[in-house]
């Protein structure tokens, strides 16, 4: 059981946002990212749009920091990938 994070890099919405992934299941995705205090609007098909300003309780917490291509292989190497129609 592994949660994932990217660092927040990614610009939207006038902030900088980071990916949550898990290689393990939704469930466990959706339970730490609401310990983290994200809610579940910022589930985003197979990740969590997590703001800057969480990343560091995430990373306190337990998820662990990888670039975005590792988080990315992580996510479809545990077949928890689901592309955009």
């Amino acid at each position: 059981m592994t949660l994932y994070i990217d660092p927040p890099t990614w610009p939207g919405h006038g902030r900088m946002w980071s990916h949550l992934v898990s290689d393990t299941s939704y469930d466990e995705l959706h339970d730490f990212a609401a310990s983290v205090g994200c809610p579940r609007r910022a589930f985003d098909s197979d990740h969590y749009d997590v703001p800057s300003e969480r990343y560091a309780e995430a990373v306190r917490r337990g998820a662990r920091e990888v670039g975005s291509k590792e988080l990315l292989h992580r996510l479809t190497s545990a077949g928890l990938r689901r592309r955009k129609k």
